[in-house]
Parts: C-alpha cells; structure tokens; sequence
C-alpha cells in the first residue's frame, strides 16, 4: 500500500485491486466472485460441452466469463475445512447451497447473507447451483474472512442467517438530489445528514453471532456496501480512533475519497475516526464495500483454511482434521446441493427457517 500518511487528506494509503481483497486486522482477507453462467442444464450444472478446455478441478480461469472452481458437474467448492476464523458471504445475485459437517444446510441468495463461524474446526461445501434453465445465471458475491481472536478460536461452529429483507438499508439524497444507498451488514450506521437521509437518525445493524469479534464491545466492527448514483456525494460517519477503515470500489472506476480521485479498481485506507467524503465524479452507478473494526493485534498464522496464531497451533488444525475430520461429512456427496427448493436453512438440530415471503 502506498503511504500517503504525510499528505492532509484522511487517506493513509492505497492500491490497485484484482479480485481478492487484501484484509486489514481484524480482516484476513475477501473474495469478490462475479460469473456470467450460461443456461442451467437441468443438474444445476452447465452443458457438458461447455466444460471442454477447462482445468477441471482447478478452473479459476473465467473462460466466457466464469469458472467451475473446485467443481466438477456444479460450479462451487465441494466440502473442505476450515478452523479460527469466520466467513461472511454476501450473495448479491445468484443463489449458494450450503452443506456442513455439522449437519446444517442452507440455500441463500438474492441478497441474503450467511455468517458461519469455524471456531473450532467445520467442513462446509459452497456450490453455486444453475438453477434457471431458460436464462442465464449470474452469481455475483463477496466472501469476507474475519479473524477470532485467541481466547474464540475454538468456539463453537455455528452459522446465522441475514435474509435479504431483513438487512437495513439507508437511502440518502445529497444536496442535488443524487442518491446513495447504504447496506448496513454489520456495525450501525448513522447517516451524517439525517435530512438528507428522510429523517432516518441510525440503521441498526442485524445481531452478529455470539463469539464474533464484531460481538465484542469497542471493536466497531462494520461491514457496508456503499451504491452511488454517477455525480453522488456522501459523507460516512466517524468511527473510533482505535479501528481501521478500508474502503474497496469494485464497480466502477471513479471513486473520489476526500478530495482524492481514483480511476481504477482500489482499496483505499482511511482514518475511521474522521468523516470519509465520497463523491462518485464518473457517469455509472460504482459500488464500494467497507470494512472497519479495531485491531485483534494478536499473531496471525494462516494456512489454507486454517487461521490460528502459531505455526503449532497450524499443525495441530491439520492434525485434528486428519483424526475426526471436523465432525466428518453426513452427505452423499462432497459436492451436496438442493435440487429444486427455494431459499432455506436448517440448523444442527434441526430448525428450519425461511425468509419472509
């Protein structure tokens, strides 16, 4: 990241993106995943033919503009584990089949967002079901990694549910009557201008899971997504002067933070405990995701899908998932999906709920 530390804007810093999302603590990382698939072939899966010349197995290639991933006959992740850290995975269009070790399924999308905390050690498959077979299927997502802290890391798996109609959204109109949205996923978001904002004083965030860092009190954890009409202006709120702030356009290229214009794909750090102005200065609606939370400050330890704080702690994942498998995988196959069912989740012990209709 480039320092800009000595320059009188809030920017500390900033750099080009591709599609993984550098983190900053108490973030890992994130992914943002947009495939153009073809007509589902009635196996949720495209046709065969299409699947010529690709690395199976390993197709991150976006050959016509989308890849297979780890999949074989759908596209996805088939069951693989995880330990120390959190998923939270945004699915804007397109739809998710989840499946665990623990004996939860979910089918979530258009919206909706799904929080599993690994904690202590869970496989789970991510497969993206084709499911119109008279139309295209777009997937469009983001997969955020947050880090638990040492005394959670063996918490407890768990996965919670954010149904699209259910997640706040504020819409504000700066002084030209060019519109913003904001889409409040974590943190509570209070609009600088609450005129501006049709009187809304503070979109109340949905309640994170129990042992996640966004859970704990003064971490100032706050995940939004930020629409902005082409010549819109929007202030965001001050967060404490203990969190960091990164702000990612991954629509559109013309982002201007404090005066500052960027013309690419960026991640832009900023102070979080100062306003942030933006102003989309280009001719397309862009879209900029936020993360922000205090710093966890603890050692970092990653490998593969383990996060942990040392390298004995790494060792000792790999080496409980060799003996228990995490639970092991109740599912015929690696690659579990849903066939025809419409937007669910059914916890471990059985509990199914559903979005509102």
């Amino acid at each position: 990241m480039q320092d800009s530390s000595n320059s009188k804007t809030i920017i500390l810093g900033a750099q080009a993106l591709d599609r993984q999302l550098p983190g900053i603590d108490p973030f890992i990382f994130g992914a943002y995943h947009q495939d153009h698939y073809p007509k589902g072939n009635g196996q949720l899966g495209p046709d065969p033919a299409l699947l010529k010349g690709r690395d199976m197995g390993m197709d991150f290639g976006r050959q016509d503009g989308w890849s297979m991933y780890h999949g074989d006959d759908v596209p996805g992740f088939p069951a693989h584990p995880h330990r120390g850290f959190e998923t939270v995975t945004i699915v804007r269009k397109g739809l998710v089949d989840h499946a665990d070790s623990l004996g939860a399924t979910a089918r979530y999308g258009e919206g909706d967002v799904q929080w599993l905390t690994t904690g202590s050690g869970v496989q789970h498959g991510e497969m993206f079901p084709m499911v119109h077979e008279d139309k295209d299927n777009l997937l469009d997502l983001f997969q955020i990694w947050l880090n638990l802290p040492a005394k959670r890391k063996m918490a407890s798996p768990d996965f919670t549910m954010f149904w699209a109609g259910d997640i706040p959204h504020v819409v504000t109109t700066d002084s030209a009557g060019k519109r913003s949205e904001v889409e409040v996923i974590a943190g509570d978001y209070a609009p600088v201008n609450v005129a501006q904002s049709g009187g809304q004083a503070l979109a109340k965030a949905l309640t994170p899971p129990p042992d996640s860092w966004a859970s704990e009190p003064g971490a100032d954890v706050a995940i939004w997504i930020i629409r902005m009409e082409p010549g819109a202006a929007l202030t965001l709120p001050a967060a404490s002067a203990t969190a960091r702030r990164a702000l990612y356009l991954t629509s559109g290229d013309t982002l201007s933070v404090d005066g500052q214009a960027f013309n690419q794909k960026v991640m832009v750090e900023v102070r979080a405990d100062q306003p942030a102005p933006l102003v989309n200065h280009g001719s397309e609606v862009i879209e900029v995701l936020l993360l922000q939370g205090k710093p966890i400050g603890e050692p970092v330890a990653a490998h593969g899908p383990f996060v942990m704080n040392s390298q004995q702690e790494i060792r000792q994942a790999m080496q409980d998932f060799q003996r228990t498998e995490y639970g092991g995988w109740p599912w015929p196959t690696r690659a579990h999906t849903h066939g025809k069912a419409k937007r669910f989740a059914q916890h471990p012990d059985g509990r199914v709920e559903t979005p509102a209709a």
